[in-house]
């Protein structure tokens, strides 16, 4: 029987670890994206890579691009274009199909929804354009890599720490969502909610969609706070929109009356981290910006003429009082 099972096996690791090498050649759907030795240049050719960004509104995404660029400075082979699609699908797919016009020999995209860039990408796809998926999904899996951080964990993780670190005796929360269609918005959603399972006396009484901006999720909180007069936790899909909905509640002196969480994580003076420390939040989690990693995984693909991983998934911690200083050293480690 474990015979039989060796081919299959093999076929299912081929189909998940694919390659890519700069090719613009055609293919179809059901063809694997392989390297051809002949074609590949590998360390002695020069390469374009196209960056698709959702928007740089959020500084999480900023912070993206910004690993991007400092991890493609140690790469001499490579050059890197960027494009802002600021939350507008239709102009993220105009940003990729102007890419595969300027023939780009890799596309790295961050989706805004997954669904309105799904069939951008399996194009530049089958045209054998490796294309590295960071963050957010594409539906399908046409594409050679995704790489980002598991939202349903990070979800659960936020969850477990409302039920058994804020809330043991329950209490009220109210959920500040991020942009609708976008994965992590649903992965987070649901995270949480198998989170708080555990803790009956906990209750979700009101949710909102910030669309993942610091200033909406403030609109959003504010609101939010006239329609309900007792909150005792925001949870925000991510660290903007928790501090958004923060400054909400103190501009009418309620914020001592609530908790704080958010996602991300982001080690900059106006990033999640500081926010813990400085107590606006109570916590956080990581959100790994997977720049460098894509960086990395680009180089293998192209330099290398090698292999990537179909998923690579980063890790999520906690951040809470107790270890936000010396995390934040430990990522600034000049100051």
């Amino acid at each position: 029987m474990r015979r039989l099972q060796l081919p299959l096996a093999a076929a299912a690791v081929a189909a998940l670890v694919l390659a890519g090498c700069g090719t613009t050649s055609e293919r179809t759907a059901d063809q694997p994206q392989a390297a051809n030795s002949k074609e590949c240049k590998g360390a002695d050719g020069k390469y374009t890579i196209g960056m698709s960004q959702a928007n740089v509104a959020e500084p999480y995404r900023q912070r993206m691009d910004d690993d991007i660029k400092a991890a493609a400075k140690e790469v001499p082979q490579f050059e890197v274009k960027f494009a802002d699609a600021a939350q507008d699908n239709a102009k993220q797919v105009a940003d990729v199909e102007n890419y595969l016009t300027q023939q780009i020999d890799l596309l790295i995209i961050s989706p805004n929804e997954a669904k309105p860039l799904t069939a951008v990408v399996k194009k530049a796809y089958d045209k054998g354009i490796p294309v590295i998926v960071l963050d957010r999904k594409v539906e399908g899996d046409a594409y050679t890599g995704f790489i980002g951080g598991d939202n349903v964990e990070i979800g659960t993780a936020a969850g477990k720490y409302v039920a058994e670190k804020l809330l043991p005796s329950g209490g009220s929360v109210v959920e500040i969502k991020g942009l609708a269609g976008a994965t992590p918005q649903a992965e987070r959603n649901q995270g949480f909610a198998a989170g708080i399972k555990a803790n009956p006396k906990i209750k979700i009484i009101a949710t909102a969609s910030g669309d993942w901006l610091r200033e909406k999720g403030q609109a959003q909180m504010d609101a939010l706070l006239k329609a309900n007069p007792k909150i005792d936790v925001v949870y925000a899909h991510n660290d903007p929109m928790a501090e958004g909905a923060y400054l909400a509640a103190k501009a009418v002196g309620r914020e001592k009356e609530m908790k704080f969480i958010g996602i991300d994580a982001l080690p900059i003076p106006s990033g999640g981290i500081k926010a813990v420390e400085q107590g606006r939040l109570s916590a956080t989690f990581t959100y790994p910006t997977n720049g460098k990693e894509a960086i990395a995984a680009a180089k293998k693909l192209l330099v290398d003429c090698g292999t990537i991983e179909k998923t690579q998934t980063l890790p999520t911690r906690l951040i809470d009082k107790d270890n936000a200083a010396t995390i934040y050293a430990e990522e600034n480690p000049t100051g």
